[in-house]
């Protein structure tokens, strides 16, 4: 009990050692405090900038979480702060408005151990109190990519949910981890294609599952067109022929009045993302293309395809 006379809230026991949770926030206290006591497994908690006492109140009322605090906002970039501090094989990534449902962390961490060419799992996303399935990660479990010659323990796909994904920590260290180009939002999508460029498979789990209450201080749709069409052509930029980049560019502009805010935005960060520019390879491209003759996901995806 706290020294008030008040319950402090606990979490849950954890149920696989070879898992740590890292998640990032900044000034969502109420939304993270709730969070933080559905996590089965130690979290790492990179305060990024916040400015309303989250950490402070995290240490309250979770004292076995440990917290970084950063004297700014880093976006994505925090995570790969928080998995440098993990000292397991595997992490998990959760939002402060997300969590891995019981037995989830467990099933995911079996697969990686499983399949040592499988670099990240990403899983099914259910959204709010209706548990209505995350678009993008419906997309996902219909994935088109196969893997000859090689058994996996879910189809293989090449991006994810940054709040659903699992990967193995020296995998996601050797790709750079995330950027501090994109930031938010579609963060995903380049760390995706580098490690598949780095001979890792990346595999959609069907059975584990993430619950997501998504927080209503989020940018509204117009504004997140705009962050994802930023980062696509900042991505493309790093990482596609230029033939590629300019199609990229050319149909957020096509897009509407966000995804040309998105470019503009975009023009602002090239200094920064073209000292990073590195072709993909062949078989990258290759299920690029493949993806590309699907149909995209409904609404606005973040994490690649």
């Amino acid at each position: 009990m706290e020294s008030n006379g008040s319950v402090r809230p606990s979490r849950p026991q954890d149920e696989d050692p070879r898992v740590t949770v890292v998640v990032v926030s900044r000034n969502r206290r109420d939304e993270l405090l709730r969070s933080l006591g559905h996590h089965r497994a130690p979290v790492v908690l990179v305060d990024n900038g916040s400015t309303d006492g989250s950490a402070e109140a995290v240490r309250r009322a979770y004292p076995d979480v440990e917290v970084v605090e950063l004297g700014r906002n880093l976006g994505a970039a925090a995570r790969t702060v928080g998995v440098g501090r993990a000292r397991t094989p595997m992490v998990a990534f959760a939002d402060d408005d997300s969590w891995w449902t019981p037995g989830s962390l467990r099933a995911a961490a079996d697969a990686l151990a499983g399949a040592p060419r499988v670099g990240l799992v990403t899983v099914e996303v259910r959204v709010g109190e209706s548990q209505e399935v995350d678009p993008f990660t419906r997309d996902l479990a219909a994935s088109p990519l196969r893997a000859p010659g090689r058994s996996l323990p879910g189809l293989r796909v090449l991006g994810f949910m940054g709040c659903a994904a699992m990967v193995r920590r020296s995998a996601f260290l050797a790709a750079g981890g995330f950027d501090d180009v994109v930031r938010f939002p579609g963060e995903e999508e380049r760390l995706a294609w580098d490690l598949s460029a780095a001979g890792w498979d990346l595999v959609f789990l069907d059975g584990p599952v993430v619950r997501h209450f998504p927080s209503p201080r989020r940018d509204g749709t117009d504004d997140r067109r705009r962050g994802i069409a930023r980062a696509r052509v900042l991505t493309t930029t790093m990482r596609l022929p230029w033939r590629r980049v300019a199609a990229r560019v050319a149909a957020e502009l096509r897009a509407g009045p966000g995804p040309r805010r998105g470019v503009l935005d975009a023009a602002q960060d090239l200094r920064a993302a073209l000292p990073r520019r590195e072709v993909l390879p062949r078989h990258v491209l290759a299920d690029l293309d493949t993806l590309a003759a699907v149909p995209a996901p409904q609404g606005v995806g973040t994490g690649g395809r």
